[in-house]
């Protein structure tokens, strides 16, 4: 039987030494060419003064706008933001448990049929929620509807990558089981499969509802109705006493959402 030869421990070392030093100056000058390619203009001269003001907008905020009961109100248009954001999530999080089973791999089914999946799946996070947002003013016109079906297209694609990955790591022992008891695939699927990536799919659902309490925030810049609509109003027309007590509706309302939901994740993983 052949000895194989192994490389002494020292030009082991230098070789990954030579390999990192490498990796260190193409990460700089991948920055380097990334800076050259930024037209930097600088700082304008008001930009002292509006950002004072903006500050000023903070500390002074409008507490008038709190609530007037008219639905234009900050809590009208934030209960609003995250309506939208809970309807798009819970539209996403249905339609992607088919394509999650579609773009997973398993013994079951041909490498080609996930393959294509997880294709499709790309193709729908390839467009960002303004884009489809923008998209949808087009055909629906603009309103929270519109903002709804671009975070629920988007969240499709996240969600449904967040799934299959979860079918693919269950236990296959489990399903074993239910098979050797003389049970049929729809057998495995609700008492082997379905118990095991429930927890899983809750948490990541949750996770993306607070991605979509942001995105909401921001849709509504482009028309797609929540809290963003008066934001670019009072940005607009420079009122940065509005300006300032939506800035802390939305601080609040994120935080709130974040604690609450990052608990109920903590008990189902």
């Amino acid at each position: 039987m052949q000895s194989v030869k192994r490389l002494p421990k020292q030009e082991k070392s230098t070789i990954k030494t030579v390999c990192n030093i490498m990796i260190t100056v193409l990460v700089i000058a991948i920055i380097i060419w990334s800076f050259t390619g930024i037209p930097f203009t600088g700082i304008k001269d008001q930009a002292g003064k509006i950002t004072a003001s903006i500050f000023d907008g903070l500390i002074h905020p409008d507490l008038d706008y709190v609530w007037r009961g008219d639905g234009e109100d900050l809590i009208s248009n934030l209960v609003a933001t995250i309506a939208m954001a809970f309807l798009g999530t819970s539209i996403s999080a249905i339609i992607s448990v088919p394509f999650a089973f579609w773009a997973a791999r398993s013994k079951y089914k041909h490498k080609f049929t996930s393959a294509t999946g997880k294709i499709v799946l790309t193709f729908i996070r390839t467009f960002p929620e303004i884009v489809l947002a923008l998209m949808f003013i087009k055909a629906v016109g603009p309103g929270a509807f519109a903002g709804v079906m671009a975070m629920g297209v988007h969240s499709i694609g996240m969600l449904a990558k967040l799934f299959s990955e979860a079918i693919e790591n269950l236990d296959g022992g489990t399903d074993e089981a239910v098979i050797a008891s003389g049970g049929s695939k729809l057998n495995v699927m609700m008492f082997s499969t379905f118990p095991q990536v429930l927890p899983e799919f809750i948490s990541n659902t949750l996770y993306r509802f607070e991605l979509s309490i942001r995105a909401a925030t921001t849709l509504g810049l482009v028309g797609a109705g929540g809290i963003g609509t008066p934001l670019v109003f009072a940005l607009s027309t420079r009122a940065w006493s509005r300006v300032g007590i939506i800035l802390l509706g939305i601080i609040v309302m994120v935080t709130l959402v974040d604690f609450v939901s990052g608990s109920i994740r903590k008990r189902l993983v």
